[in-house]
């Protein structure tokens, strides 16, 4: 006879004693990931910095660094956390009253590749938000000095050192040239 564990539903992921550890809970399971090093960090800050100055100058809405849990799902539970996360001033609003995780992906979501993370884990994880309403999402990957640029609908576009990453419609005029990002590296 095989004992099916019993899964965690968001509220008792919530509860969770705090262990020097970042945490998701996917399908029920929690899931452990050591915190981010260095360079990870470094370029996740670079990114939010950058996004934050613009986004709050323009009014356009907040960005989280690092600490937003997003609920995707529901029996069973899936709480995310990217790196970095934009919610538009719509978004801000219809979540103004919401005390817990956000319900439903971001509109923009970036995720900074690790040393330790599987790419067939990041694609995983750039599939949910786009299936739960992600508008772009934003992989950078440290060790290729690249990014990956992901639309609902849409073939993957790739930036190298000579290009610009876009906000495109979802954070309107907001740019940063690549090269900047991986020099200072």
């Amino acid at each position: 006879m095989a004992i099916t564990p019993k899964l965690m539903t968001w509220q008792e992921f919530a509860e969770l004693p705090d262990d020097g550890m970042r945490h998701e809970l996917v399908r029920g399971v929690p899931q452990a990931m050591p915190q981010p090093k260095l360079p990870h960090s470094r370029l996740g800050r670079r990114i939010g910095r950058s996004l934050d100055r613009y986004v709050d100058a323009n009014g356009l809405g907040e960005v989280y660094v690092g600490e937003l849990g997003c609920l995707l799902t529901a029996h069973p539970d899936t709480v995310r956390s990217p790196d970095i996360v934009f919610l538009s001033a719509a978004r801000v609003v219809e979540t103004a009253d919401v005390s817990d995780y956000l319900p439903g992906s971001p509109d923009l979501v970036v995720e900074v590749i690790s040393p330790n993370d599987r790419l067939t884990r990041v694609a995983g994880k750039v599939a949910e938000w786009l299936e739960h309403g992600a508008r772009l999402v934003v992989v950078v990957n440290p060790r290729r000095h690249t990014i990956d640029v992901h639309r609902p609908g849409q073939p993957t576009r790739t930036l190298g050192l000579n290009d610009t990453l876009s906000g495109e419609d979802v954070v309107p005029g907001w740019t940063l040239p690549v090269r900047d990002l991986f020099d200072q590296s």
